[in-house]
């Protein structure tokens, strides 16, 4: 491959000759010229048919031998805090990904007061540190995507996370809303679509949105549905009850008329071993019904959470301080420790905790250092104690803010789910700890690279539709996701022979290999294989009508 390629970018058109484009709607691929101009798609051409003169060309690309596919779009992110705390965001660009969905599993922080920001600091800082002097002087979701604006490397929506707004409404206590919360509720919620986000997640076995009743999930998704969003929820259970916390969220897209994405959806756990098929069949029959169901998956085994969500939703109400006071008192411990070990805790996906499954992933306080790496029954062990005693001094020294990955997956489910015609990508990835998930690095090559190419699940055209079109139908992205004229320009060129994640369980921090050229709205944020350093990235917001599409500010 030889260029002729600024980095830097000036206000000139590049020309990407010779590429082999793949659409990202799932049309088979063709060879093309691609003019990319002031940040859009402006031309298409034959090879070899366009006078580089002519378009003020400053950047040229030989693209021979190499795929220009739309940019992935990652429909399961947790940056949200880490994207402004490190907006260079190498561990998603190198990977091809041009834009995230964030706010997810019902915990993010807008829109927040004092008081509801300080308890979702405290609750998600495994997910996305909590460092004391950053500014978070926002308190709105549009203060949120006006910060995101001020300088990101890739594109970001927003989804209003529904365990906030009722922080918002009740605090962190177990509650019954009355008929007045569930108002006010669903007035935050409308005011947070209107500034931009472009539909509602839910945490449904995190505290405190696993408190909601259905009628007050129902109340919201209405108000989702009215505003032309859709619902993301980490649904009740992923393991003894599965099957029955996915037909739950269906039927209530089905009775509020709010289409549905459901996140990460896995089969987990012993109980779910091989029937990816039976939660296939229930999205059938919904769909052959009308109801609109989309959803995402990473291409891995184990899961990654937080090892304060093991714990039963009694035990985490009112907060980490109530949850930390709990942890001290014997009566409370106890009671902990039989909900955990004998009678599956509502955390923990309602089946029995097995320890050696918890392999802590990152930790805050540097005098357990020692244990990233280790499973709380390796860690119970080496020391000669119970696991739950490891357990629980692991959660109060820490003070809630260990991160784990959960080895509870199946392959065969795996790949049944990534095949279906619902089913987009997303890496579930948290960036922060000493040996975070490796899907945090490496899940879009993963899926081009394992699942794709060396086992033939998708074709190439099938996959990058996965990956980019059909998730920018959910988003209702305005002219982004296709490789179309007039179309935004984030793109990637790969090598589809090549192309292959390097992240690994030993050392999860590493890029991928077969990614050339990234761009963000025109601006390659990857050059060579290398990262420039643009911050191109922007807030993407949602026009708030059920027609209402999702741009950036131009």
């Amino acid at each position: 491959m030889t260029d002729h390629f600024s980095a830097a970018q000036p206000a000139h058109a590049t020309l990407i000759r010779n590429a082999t484009v793949v659409d990202g709607t799932g049309a088979p691929r063709r060879p093309l010229d691609v003019v990319v101009d002031r940040g859009r798609i402006n031309r298409l051409a034959p090879p070899g048919t366009l006078d580089a003169a002519g378009f003020r060309m400053a950047n040229v690309i030989d693209a021979d031998g190499l795929v220009l596919s739309p940019g992935f779009i990652d429909m399961h992110a947790h940056s949200d805090l880490q994207l402004l705390l490190n907006p260079a965001h190498y561990a998603k660009l190198s990977q091809g990904v041009t834009t995230e969905l964030l706010g997810q599993d019902g915990l993010s922080y807008a829109p927040v007061d004092d008081v509801v920001l300080a308890g979702v600091r405290a609750k998600i800082a495994g997910w996305n540190d909590d460092p004391a002097d950053f500014d978070f002087s926002w308190r709105s979701v549009r203060g949120y995507l006006d910060r995101l604006d001020e300088g990101i490397a890739t594109n970001a929506a927003y989804l209003v996370p529904q365990g906030t707004i009722r922080a918002m409404v009740m605090g962190f206590e177990q509650a019954e809303a009355t008929a007045e919360q569930v108002a006010r509720m669903q007035a935050l919620v409308r005011t947070a679509m209107d500034e931009g986000a472009v539909g509602m997640s839910s945490g449904l076995t995190y505290t405190p949105g696993m408190y909601a009743s259905t009628e007050e999930l129902a109340a919201l998704c209405r108000t989702v549905a009215s505003c032309g969003g859709f619902y993301a929820p980490h649904h009740g259970s992923y393991g003894k009850g599965a099957l029955t916390a996915y037909a739950e969220m269906i039927e209530l897209s089905r009775v509020t008329g709010c289409p549905l994405h459901l996140s990460h959806a896995t089969m987990n756990f012993a109980p779910n071993k091989g029937r990816a098929g039976e939660l296939l069949a229930l999205i059938e029959q919904a769909l052959d019904d009308g109801v609109d169901i989309t959803l995402d998956t990473y291409p891995y085994l184990p899961g990654a959470t937080t090892l304060a969500a093991i714990l039963p939703s009694w035990a985490s109400s009112g907060g980490s301080e109530a949850t930390l006071e709990r942890l001290a008192d014997p009566a409370c411990l106890a009671r902990i420790r039989t909900d955990l070990e004998v009678n599956g805790s509502d955390g923990c996906h309602g089946v029995v905790v097995e320890w050696e499954t918890l392999e802590i992933s990152g930790v805050r306080d540097s005098t357990l250092t020692g244990c990233v790496g280790k499973t709380i029954a390796g860690i119970a062990a080496e020391s000669g104690r119970p696991a739950f005693e490891v357990f629980v001094q692991i959660l109060r020294t820490d003070r809630m803010a260990t991160g784990i990955l959960q080895h509870v997956g199946h392959e065969e489910n795996v790949r049944a789910i990534l095949v279906h015609s619902t089913h987009t990508g997303g890496s579930d990835g948290i960036l922060v700890g000493a040996k975070p998930h490796p899907r945090s690095w490496g899940t879009f090559p993963r899926f081009l690279g394992h699942y794709c190419r060396e086992l033939g699940l998708l074709s190439l055209e099938d996959m990058v539709h996965h990956l980019t079109g059909r998730p920018a139908a959910r988003l209702k992205l305005d002219r982004r996701g296709l490789i179309r004229p007039g179309f935004a320009a984030d793109l990637v060129i790969f090598d589809p022979k090549t192309i292959t994640d390097t992240a690994s369980f030993e050392e999860p921090r590493q890029p991928a290999t077969g990614i050339e050229y990234v761009f963000v709205n025109g601006t390659a944020a990857i050059a060579a294989g290398s990262p420039t350093g643009a911050l191109a990235g922007r807030a993407l917001r949602h026009t708030s009508n059920s027609e209402g599409k999702t741009t950036a500010h131009d």
